[in-house]
């Protein structure tokens, strides 16, 4: 694997667009699943949304058995075990499109297809596989994920969930609570985490109907209200020991490496959302009068919907990308013979880029939701229209998978961490800031898109460095304790890569010819990098006054961004106003590719 292919290297230098997954990539099959899969959220789910919400028995569990009968439960599960085998790509498409008629069945689907299936998928043996898969395949049984506790929420590994080895050595005796489960009321099949004597942390497969095991009542959400959501009691739970996941002790590997997977998938429902609120704000905005026009022409609206677009053109064109590369991963280490250990490294290999996924889409479908609201104005904060419940569905995912405080944490934590392994030559770059600012005394500004792009966005990974590595050299381990430093170096590091994948995805359009959709690909990215500069600027400085408040380190410091941050601006406005008007005629995110 080359350097700039690992985990977290983009941010070491340039990176080319032919190496990179787009959606313009998809074939005819992932064509043909995304149309099968956006009839089936359109013609079985979107009637029934009303049924889903108030929770009517049976409305949820039919439709993901309707969903099993049509294969899109099992893209990721092995075709010996009734599944489809397809690539991570094909998962996302379908993900994205679970999300079309809002939150809850995209979580009740994304909870059983992902956490719930994937640990066996992964980490199962073969009588596992065998016993498991096929009814997760057809929707003939219903999977949850059991990792959260009342006192172990982000802090996973603080689980109190106690097995201990039964007297003849047949059964693991689980006994603990588990807080917040998703699909909890209708699962079969639990996967479930516990301490082996209170030491080991080790994952177990629970059939819901095992003596000792209780569900609690659902809990009262805010949104996401026709998805199940109860606590799952082990009360002397006796599981048997052919159900424990991969080894003892080794639980927290299957559970963090299936929340890597999750994270970015995640963010693919995030795109489907984002969508789907495109595209019943721009209906009712071209249909809404009011001072005798259409409010879709006043430029402020038309403002919303293009940053609309373009936070679900970068938010598309990340999750694509992610996916390309796990994918290529996967691949590498199944033709060289994989066990589960190679498995579990090939997934950690993106820990960097699925948690900036989870945390760039979750919050930027926040605001898409949110502007969804403000197009419709007081019709938006009533429950007769999609956009309220939009808004309400949109908040868990910012929790979900690991809050994004969290995930900010690991960003650079792990970063830095692949750095201390020489995994990634990440302080070789910060060695040559020197040689690479004091080229930049001489270079000139680039004429043209996208030179000028280019030359914004090799700068900021720069900027990042810059900063990322003082802060480094002045805490060293201590920078784990200085959380609002590594909190803004997660938002520097999530900017470029969002950038740098709307970049080279238009600059992949561009390539097989000049049309309208490449141009306006290439707008929105230039739109954002323009954007993007002055707030990287103010980052750099803020990690900068963080690290060394005043003095001379902090003075060389402002003097190397400064020279990263020399940038003329441009009007945003009129290309903001094309942007829109392209939404406004297809009436929706113009470059779903169907």
């Amino acid at each position: 694997m080359s350097e700039l292919i690992k985990g977290g290297a983009f941010l070491l230098g340039p990176v080319d667009e032919n190496t990179i997954f787009t959606p313009e990539d998809f074939d005819d099959i992932h064509l043909m699943i995304k149309k099968t899969s956006y009839d089936f959220m359109k013609n079985q789910v979107e009637p029934k949304i009303d049924q889903i919400e108030a929770m009517e028995e049976g409305v949820m569990t039919g439709l993901l058995r309707e969903a099993g009968e049509l294969g899109l439960l099992s893209s990721d599960i092995p075709e010996e075990y009734g599944g489809e085998e397809a690539d991570m790509v094909t998962t996302n498409i379908i993900k994205e499109c679970a999300s079309l008629c809002g939150g809850s069945f995209a979580t009740a689907f994304g909870a059983h297809t992902g956490i719930g299936t994937l640990p066996i998928v992964f980490f199962g043996n073969e009588e596992q596989k065998k016993k498991y898969l096929p009814g997760l395949a057809s929707g003939e049984k219903i999977a949850s994920y059991a990792l959260t506790e009342p006192e172990a929420g982000s802090d996973a590994l603080n689980c109190k969930t106690k097995a201990v080895l039964s007297d003849d050595g047949k059964h693991y005796i689980l006994n603990g609570a588990k807080q917040y489960i998703t699909n909890a009321a209708w699962a079969d099949v639990i996967v479930t985490y516990a301490k082996i004597d209170g030491e080991r942390f080790t994952a177990f497969i629970v059939e819901a109907d095992t003596e000792g095991v209780s569900i609690d009542p659902e809990e009262k959400k805010m949104g996401i209200k026709g998805s199940s959501t109860c606590s799952v009691i082990l009360d002397n739970a006796k599981v048997p020991v052919e159900n424990m996941l991969w080894e003892e002790g080794k639980g927290h590997q299957v559970a963090f490496n299936i929340l890597n997977i999750g994270r970015f998938a995640l963010g693919a429902g995030c795109v489907g959302g984002s969508k789907a609120v495109m595209e019943f704000a721009s209906d009712y905005a071209l249909q809404r009068v009011q001072f005798q026009q259409p409010i879709a022409q006043f430029n402020l609206i038309k403002n919303k919907f293009a940053n609309m677009a373009i936070l679900t053109y970068l938010m598309e064109s990340m999750i694509y990308r992610i996916g390309g590369m796990i994918d290529e991963k996967l691949d590498e280490v199944r033709e060289a013979g994989s066990d589960m250990a190679d498995i579990a490294r090939a997934i950690h290999e993106y820990a960097i880029e699925c948690s900036i996924a989870k945390v760039f889409c979750s919050e930027g479908m926040d605001k898409i939701a949110d502007e969804g609201v403000q197009v419709f104005g007081g019709y938006g904060y009533g429950q007769e229209y999609p956009a309220e419940r939009s808004y309400r569905d949109s908040r868990i995912n910012r929790i979900f998978e690991g809050t994004n405080e969290v995930n900010r944490m690991l960003i650079p934590g792990t970063l830095l961490r692949k750095a201390m392994k020489n995994e990634l030559p990440f302080m070789e770059s910060v060695m040559g800031l020197g040689g690479t600012l004091s080229k930049l005394k001489e270079a000139e500004l680039p004429e043209g898109t996208p030179a000028r792009e280019e030359f914004y966005l090799e700068n900021m990974k720069t900027l990042f460095v810059l900063a990322a590595g003082n802060a480094a050299q002045k805490f060293g381990e201590e920078l784990t304790n200085e959380q609002e430093i590594l909190s803004r170096l997660a938002d520097m590091a999530m900017e470029v890569f969002a950038a740098e994948s709307g970049l080279l995805r238009a600059k992949k359009m561009m390539a097989k010819g000049e049309n309208e959709e490449s141009k306006l690909a290439m707008t929105m990215t230039s739109s954002f990098i323009h954007e993007m500069v002055p707030k990287m600027e103010g980052w750099a400085k803020e990690v900068i006054a963080g690290t060394f408040g005043e003095g001379e380190e902090a003075s060389k410091a402002y003097n190397g961004i400064r020279r990263l941050t020399l940038y003329e601006p441009i009007n945003t406005y009129a290309p903001k106003r094309e942007i829109a008007d392209a939404v406004y005629e297809s009436k929706k995110y113009f470059l779903d590719r169907m």
